[in-house]
């Protein structure tokens, strides 16, 4: 047991940091091929962040363990909203300005409510595997366009300001996300030869360890990002990160796991994870939309029912764990 569960630590911290320079390196080098600060935002950054989640689950998938792959995905969703979001605006309340942001999250909603149409036989078939990925094509096509017709925008000054703090070279920028790219793939390989052999051992499945241990360590990105954002008061950065990585989760993560082998996905998935993760987004835009004119603000109430949420949920997925023991 000791070498999987070294296996999982040394994968987690490579993880976290490789992402970190992968995203680093690709926001540089776009913005040096000329990309708006806001298509690096939406797309380049929100890509970025769910990097993890997406080569952990395409290699899970390749390896025969696509349980493992829509466990990472859907659990990643939910750390993000429970834990990310909701431990930052504990911290801090968040004030939200972005129209941007405000549109992309009635499309995750949508998102959502397609997944689970998906899961009702219990299967994500190859077919519907490639509509998630279809749906993909269309959100970047409909960002690029979005991107040359709106200049002015909150989330559009903040990944400005991010991006003017990190400036490199054009060489540097290439190098960092080349080896950026190599270490996720390496830590992602790593980490989840680990999961499964803790899997195997305490006789869980693989879409058990996918929802807590992988969910959250793949997620540790975006927590990073989110409170880099917050000490410099990008309020809108945060929920941006959020919003962006559920989006690339549910759409990139899954399709392309469930193109490589299609996923078996038992009822609990929907009956359990699925409407953790969609009632849980819910929440997040009923706190986060401006309703008869209140400013729109996520308080520390509001943070504190998704964190609660979050801790509830972990709590039973660890006692499911600790029982089949």
């Amino acid at each position: 047991m000791l070498l999987p569960l070294l296996a999982v630590l040394v994968g987690l911290v490579m993880l976290v940091w490789s992402a970190e320079k992968f995203i680093d390196g690709a926001a540089a080098t776009s913005r040096w091929l000329g990309l708006s600060p806001l298509l690096i935002g939406i797309l380049v950054i929100g890509f970025g962040t769910s990097a993890p989640e997406m080569m952990v689950s395409v290699l899970a998938a390749l390896d025969g363990n696509p349980g493992l792959a829509v466990g990472n995905a859907y659990g990643s969703n939910i750390a993000n909203i429970g834990l990310i979001l909701g431990l930052i605006a504990l911290i801090s309340p968040l004030a939200v300005h972005s129209s941007v942001i405000s549109k992309e999250m009635p499309i995750l909603m949508l998102v959502m409510l397609a997944t689970g149409l998906m899961l009702l036989d219990g299967f994500v078939a190859r077919w519907e595997a490639v509509c998630l990925l279809l749906a993909l094509v269309a959100f970047i096509v409909m960002s690029i366009v979005r991107s040359r017709k709106q200049s002015e925008d909150s989330l559009v000054a903040e990944v400005a300001e991010t991006l003017d703090s990190k400036q490199m070279s054009r060489g540097k920028s290439i190098i960092w996300t080349l080896v950026g790219l190599v270490l996720l793939i390496a830590s992602s390989r790593l980490l989840v030869w680990g999961a499964v052999e803790i899997a195997i051992r305490f006789g869980v499945s693989d879409l058990i360890i996918g929802l807590t241990v992988v969910a959250i360590g793949t997620s540790l990105p975006e927590l990073a990002s989110s409170i880099t954002a917050l000490r410099r008061k990008e309020h809108d950065m945060v929920l941006g990160n959020v919003v962006g990585s559920n989006l690339f989760n549910s759409l990139a993560v899954v399709g392309l796991a469930g193109v490589i082998a299609p996923i078996e996905a038992g009822r609990e998935v929907l009956v359990r994870d699925w409407s953790v993760m969609t009632g849980m987004t819910l929440l997040m835009i009923l706190f986060a939309f401006s309703w008869r004119g209140r400013p729109r603000r996520i308080n520390r109430l509001e943070g504190g029912i998704l964190l609660a949420l979050f801790i509830a949920y972990t709590g039973y997925m660890v006692s499911i764990v600790v029982m089949s023991r």
